[in-house]
């Protein structure tokens, strides 16, 4: 909070008029702040508080919040020691840490000796039996009653994870800290922002806990309302929008929502830029039926969901005038270029996150958004978050995120391909600035020395905490022989070779790759989705770009030897990543957590059905 008030004194009489609720959350806050309260009727100095206590919440102080940031980053070493114990003295008597024999132990040397590093596969057993209703501590000491479930592109499913109130502060604590430091450079004043997010579908673990993907746990929880209307960025649609298990339908809405609102929009934003790009492209063939809502104030009639139609009927008047000046403008572009500046003027920026696999969508994303500056939004994954993005106005190519010392305890491995035994992790404030390191996570919800695969490079410290750089997933790599690309490399060698479509005015809207091992000797398969129709000669070219852009020695070598075959190129049906998309929220992922699968392993046999049987034409490279 901006404001607090220190008087030495407190006196209150509970009463049965307030609710349990209430009483503690006003003796929660009364003692923080170490307010005064007379002992008269307590019901109408907590009601009277609590009104107070909103109003308060309702703005967020940037300054205070990066004041705040700046003193735990100022000294993250002893943050990241009390943070340890504080997890392993909430935690030390749960069944996990009691088999390694810390015997409340809480010091990161005893931590790092006796517990080990372990990956998802490691802890699923424990979290099976969470999700299957058993209430002794078996991770945590308090129990888990609710479990978050990955995007699951990496796996081919999605994976269970342990979500908590810890995370949740943990997630709001990211998004006030990353929000001063941008609103420090793009300030905003009250308004909304255009949000395309989506909770997916709910349910009831075996055990009764409630589970749903990371961003449905939070969007769902009143503190995500609270947050961004303290940040002035309510956003533009309703629950029924946000929660509609239609996802063509709540996409529709959003847009709708925020062409209502336009004057008011200053943010436009969805978890990952794929949702942005996914929105205005499915404007680009809805538009006219959007103009046509807004003029006659009536929702279209495709729209079947009765919750949707109620919700929007609330929110629809006949707007002639608003129609007509969208119909203009969009009249008014050239192949929708800087359509989200035109349509939301007074946006401040777009925001997302924009790193890793995301980057491939950052040239439409620009096309869409004009002049307006990208942000990229924070670092985090399912099992948690990692850190904010406090230089808001580096391009999303090098941006880089500050790890906050309390929202967990992190060690990193370093990577050095010549030693044959794995180096042992260090701690946050002994990485060193250039070199890269994989990330392992303690968190507050019952991941202990969790290997959670990403690959970071140390850009700088900001005062003693390191700024990290997201370079890729350690176990997403092309290998047949002596070879390693990684989803970094895959995506240079696209963006290499799709330039050779710029000159035909045709883009690479989505791809993945995987391994051929059918043929002997096994080769890579790039899966293409274009915009529209190249000619052969010109696909050609593309698949030999792509097998040269493979820059890393071993492929090189064995390519030249004839130890890995020929690249292939497959050419996909439009709308075979939509088809995938879709493919993944039935399996539970929220259309907003949705990231493309870079690599498609053998094991994901669905996903490679889908693609196999929307290929229209396949290139072999004559490169070597």
């Amino acid at each position: 909070m901006g404001t607090s008030c220190r008087i030495l004194s407190l006196s209150y009489t509970p009463t049965d008029t307030v609710s349990a609720r209430d009483q503690a959350t006003f003796s929660k806050t009364v003692k923080h702040y170490s307010l005064y309260i007379p002992s008269t009727p307590a019901k109408k100095y907590i009601n009277s508080f609590l009104k107070m206590l909103e109003k308060m919440e309702d703005r967020l102080d940037p300054d205070l919040v990066i004041e705040e940031f700046e003193a735990l980053s100022r000294d993250a070493e002893r943050v990241q020691i009390e943070t340890l114990k504080k997890i392993l003295e909430e935690n030390g008597e749960t069944e996990y840490l009691m088999k390694w024999g810390l015997n409340g132990k809480t010091d990161p040397l005893s931590f790092k000796s006796c517990v080990p590093l372990v990956t998802h596969a490691d802890l699923e057993p424990y979290i099976q039996r969470i999700s299957h209703g058993e209430i002794s501590p078996i991770l945590t000491g308090k129990p888990i009653t609710t479990i978050s479930l990955s995007s699951g592109t990496s796996q081919g499913k999605p994976k269970f994870v342990p979500f908590n109130d810890e995370l949740l502060e943990n997630t709001m604590q990211i998004y006030k800290t990353s929000f001063s430091f941008r609103n420090r450079e793009y300030p905003i004043g009250n308004g909304k922002a255009l949000q395309f997010i989506y909770g997916s579908r709910q349910f009831k673990t075996k055990g009764g806990l409630a589970a749903g993907t990371a961003t449905t746990n939070v969007y769902s929880d009143k503190k995500f309302k609270t947050t961004m209307r303290a940040m002035q960025t309510s956003c533009c649609s309703p629950d029924e929008v946000i929660f509609s298990t239609n996802c063509e339908e709540s996409l529709y809405c959003h847009l709708l929502c925020g062409l209502i609102f336009r004057d008011q929009v200053q943010v436009v934003s969805s978890t990952f830029a794929h949702g942005i790009v996914h929105a205005f492209r499915t404007f680009e063939g809805k538009w006219e039926d959007l103009v046509n809502d807004i003029n006659t104030g009536e929702l279209c009639s495709w729209i079947k969901t009765p919750s949707l139609r109620t919700a929007m009927s609330k929110l629809l008047n006949p707007d002639p005038r608003l129609a007509n000046l969208i119909y203009n403008k969009c009249l008014g572009l050239s192949n929708w270029y800087g359509v989200i500046q035109e349509l939301f003027p007074n946006t401040k920026y777009i925001y997302g996150i924009m790193t890793g696999s995301m980057e491939h969508y950052l040239k439409k994303l620009r096309h869409y958004a004009g002049d307006l500056p990208l942000l990229s939004a924070d670092y985090g994954a399912s099992e948690g978050w990692i850190g904010a993005n406090v230089d808001p106005k580096l391009p999303p190519e090098l941006a880089t995120f500050a790890v906050l010392p309390n929202i967990g305890y992190f060690e990193f491995i370093p990577l050095k391909e010549d030693l044959n035994v794995e180096p042992q992790p260090i701690g946050l404030t002994e990485v060193k600035i250039g070199e890269e390191y994989e990330i392992i996570v303690t968190n507050f919800a019952g991941l202990y020395r969790y290997r959670l695969g990403d690959v970071v490079k140390v850009k700088r410290f900001h005062n003693s905490t390191p700024e990290l750089q997201f370079i890729c997933r350690r176990n997403l790599l092309l290998t047949v022989n002596i070879d390693k690309n990684t989803e970094k490399d895959l995506q240079l060698a696209v963006e290499a070779a799709a330039n050779l479509l710029e000159g035909e005015k045709l883009e690479v809207v989505d791809f993945t790759s995987g391994i051929d091992s059918s043929t002997e000797p096994a080769h890579y398969v790039i899966y293409w989705e274009i915009s529209g129709e190249a000619s052969d000669e010109l696909l050609k070219e593309c698949c030999n770009c792509l097998d040269k852009s493979f820059v890393d020695a071993g492929y090189a070598s064995s390519r030249k030897v004839k130890t890995i075959g020929a690249l292939e190129l497959r050419i996909l049906k439009k709308g075979t990543f939509h088809k995938i998309l879709d493919h993944f929220v039935e399996l539970g992922a929220a259309v907003s957590q949705f990231k493309t699968p870079r690599c498609v392993g053998t094991k994901n046999q669905t996903l490679l059905h889908i693609l196999r049987n929307n290929v229209v034409k396949n290139y072999f490279s004559s490169a070597f």
